[in-house]
């Protein structure tokens, strides 16, 4: 579909979740400070306000929508059609980013732990896929980033399930790439490595020991992912169909020793 002057020339807006902090936070900030609005996600209000708030003060747009997006099917739908609206009508980009990441031993998982990993990390992505993506051809385009995980092509003791929701992560962007990408939307995943983030800031030395023997040396930084989804989302990564970009400082593909 040929998309017309008037969308060629309105401000594109993107939806992030999981925005109120950390690696969505840097990519809501990075995606405003490139011209979109962006409608920042999160489950806490105060949170979630703040991002919004601080995007505007730095010159950018942004609203904000707060959800928890383990709630049901329908009220994850309810949740799109609430930031379609908060867009003006139309979102571009989704980056699903938002997600849960507890572990432990695979036997004593607790089955409240196992359905909000399921529901935050596959469930929500689907199903707003389902609800944005079909909008977005029809007005001739769009990108849907999926934010997936080193930890999704590695086994690690005690962390079975949060892995096996990004190794799902990766193989839907590759299905939605074969889905939508004929009828202009592309949907591609960013990988990151072990970042240091608000989240794990008390386990640095933990993440020091595990990038230690990378060729990077040191955690990502959420900035790092940000940059790689505003690439992503360009007219530069036009030909970017169902890949995966680690930016994880080789973390998962080297060893150093």
């Amino acid at each position: 579909m040929t998309t017309t002057t008037t969308e060629q020339s309105r401000p594109r807006t993107a939806l992030v979740t999981g925005a109120s902090s950390g690696i969505g936070e840097a990519i809501a900030r990075e995606l405003a400070a490139g011209g979109m609005t962006v409608a920042v996600h999160g489950r806490d209000e105060e949170r979630t306000r703040a991002v919004a708030a601080g995007i505007e003060r730095d010159g950018g747009r942004a609203v904000p929508i707060v959800a928890d997006l383990s709630a049901s099917a329908a009220g994850v739908r309810a949740f799109a059609s609430g930031a379609r609206e908060l867009l003006g009508g139309h979102v571009d980009v989704l980056v699903n980013n938002a997600g849960v990441y507890p572990g432990g031993p695979t036997e004593s998982l607790p089955d409240d732990v196992l359905d909000a990993l399921l529901a935050t990390n596959v469930r929500a992505p689907h199903v707003l896929v389902g609800a944005l993506a079909p909008a977005m051809a029809a007005r001739g385009g769009g990108t849907v980033v999926n934010i997936g995980s080193w930890m999704a092509r590695v086994g690690v003791p005690f962390m079975a399930l949060y892995p096996a929701t990004k190794a799902a992560v990766e193989q839907l962007t590759r299905a939605w790439a074969a889905e939508y990408g004929p009828r202009g939307v592309r949907v591609v995943t960013v990988a990151p490595g072990a970042t240091a983030t608000p989240g794990n800031a008390g386990s640095a030395d933990v993440l020091a020991a595990m990038t230690q023997g990378t060729p990077a040396g040191v955690p990502v930084q959420p900035i790092d992912i940000a940059r790689a989804v505003r690439w992503a989302v360009s007219d530069e990564a036009a030909f970017l169909h169902g890949g995966t970009i680690d930016v994880d400082g080789g973390i998962a593909s080297t060893r150093l020793r």
